[in-house]
């Protein structure tokens, strides 16, 4: 029998939940001091602790942590007769597991009270991806073991012995400046490198970025200025997105790399290019040639040799070691301690189709570090960039081509949640963000009720 815990120093409030979670089948204690509710909570080692903000003898903030580590990390619902934002925030900061309102609510009572027990049986289990505490990550560290990335370092070690301009290809999000930096620091390390978004500074100013300028070239140019190619000296230069420039920089750049110098923007002296040059694109190259778009002479200048970086969509199997080395880096990061990952919430990830690629799952993973509390990554925390679950069908239309009715949609939504909770109807009000009697309204509504009883 799992045990609840109560601190609370008004006796009606403690009668009145004691009463209920009796009912519920729990076992239950309760005291009315923070110093009653330490001695309980280490001689009774409760699933769950439910305590009050203010005690005769103590702020209930104050006690969250010393109570929490005398009962083996606990979840503690926070009650209080406060609803101002800063205590909410200073109790959720001190590791309370949800923050209850008076006049107690007892269907939210029991969907938080329901949800955190989940979650330490979840926390209690063995199934799990465990992440290295100490273990030290280098920030352009590119991690994987499928077969496509296996390829990939070999290629970067062959490139990386010489001095030739490589061309990087892949999807947003799949790596390519990590590629770009790690060829650098095999070849050319305590050298600068200095990159370039060409996509993200207008034509007019992208020249002077790239050649640099001289004083009175143009308008507010009060002084002269030395351009990336000239800043990368002996290192190397990334020029990212490189598919965007426009067709007057593509002959200037064809020039540069035929020639192996450069003028700056209003200058005549010629500057020698001694810089590696590293280029990637999201754009097929060739496709763009073909149309017109991309000079075929400066294309068969930029691919003498091409890298190829597989979506994470090819590369799944990669996907648990991702976590575990993204994980690593969060945490350092975010000053946070997860370090669990139970195995529904990796098979849930390893599911999606990540259009985003391992940008998009290291953005996912940052917002459930921020969200999650202990050191347990939760499944509810796993959201898209758009806040929602992923579908589990592609479209919210039948192969007739009709749209679905609200109704529809909404009884779909429901059996997904409950697919996703296993039928646990806590878990599922929680999610949906409706209150048990709403949910079971709902549920008779849809006929649906029998099934999920």
């Amino acid at each position: 029998m799992e045990r609840i815990l109560i601190v609370d120093d008004d006796r009606s409030i403690r009668e009145l939940l004691s009463m209920h979670l009796e009912e519920r089948g729990y076992g239950v204690v309760s005291a009315a001091t923070g110093a009653e509710g330490f001695k309980l909570a280490e001689e009774t080692s409760p699933s769950a602790i439910i305590l009050d903000m203010r005690l005769p003898d103590a702020s209930g903030i104050d006690l969250i942590p010393e109570l929490r580590k005398r009962s083996g990390e606990t979840p503690v619902l926070m009650i209080t007769a406060h609803h101002d934002m800063a205590t909410t925030i200073l109790a959720m900061k001190a590791g309370a597991f949800d923050y209850i309102h008076k006049p107690i609510d007892i269907q939210a009572l029991d969907v938080a009270l329901d949800r955190a027990l989940e979650v330490r049986r979840l926390s209690r289990g063995t199934d799990f991806l465990s992440v290295a505490a100490q273990r030290t990550v280098k920030m352009d560290d590119i991690v994987g073991t499928s077969p496509p990335m296996q390829q990939l370092f070999k290629d970067v070690g062959r490139v990386a012995a010489t001095r030739t301009t490589v061309l990087i290809q892949g999807e947003s999000g799949t790596g390519k400046e990590l590629i770009a930096r790690v060829i650098h620091s095999y070849s050319a390390e305590g050298r600068p490198f200095i990159g370039i978004n060409c996509s993200a500074i207008v034509e007019t100013l992208l020249e002077s970025e790239l050649f640099g300028h001289e004083k009175g070239a143009f308008t507010g140019a009060v002084s002269a200025k030395m351009g990336k190619f000239e800043l990368a000296e002996e290192g190397s230069i990334f020029l990212d997105e490189i598919g965007e420039l426009s067709q007057n920089l593509q002959a200037k750049l064809l020039r540069v790399l035929q020639e192996r110098e450069l003028e700056r923007v209003g200058g005549v002296k010629r500057i020698p290019v001694k810089a590696r040059i590293l280029a990637a694109t999201n754009r097929d190259l060739s496709g763009e040639m073909r149309a017109g778009r991309f000079r075929e002479d400066l294309y068969q200048r930029l691919k003498v040799v091409t890298l190829s970086i597989p979506p994470l969509r090819e590369r799944r199997e990669d996907i648990p070691l991702l976590v575990e080395h993204l994980l690593v880096k969060i945490n350092q990061r975010l000053h946070k301690n997860l370090r669990r990952v139970p195995r529904e919430a990796l098979e849930k990830l390893m599911s999606r189709p990540w259009p985003g690629n391992v940008r998009e799952l290291e953005n996912v993973l940052t917002r459930a570090a921020v969200l999650s509390q202990g050191d347990l990554l939760l499944e509810e925390h796993l959201v898209e960039a758009s806040g929602h679950e992923p579908s589990r069908h592609p479209s919210a239309a039948p192969a007739d081509g009709q749209m679905q009715t609200l109704d529809e949609v909404e009884r779909a939504h429901i059996e997904r949640v409950f697919a996703l909770t296993n039928g646990h109807k806590g878990r599922a009000c929680q999610i949906l963000g409706i209150s048990r009697p709403t949910l079971e309204r709902k549920l008779r509504k849809y006929g649906l009720a029998r099934r999920f009883d």
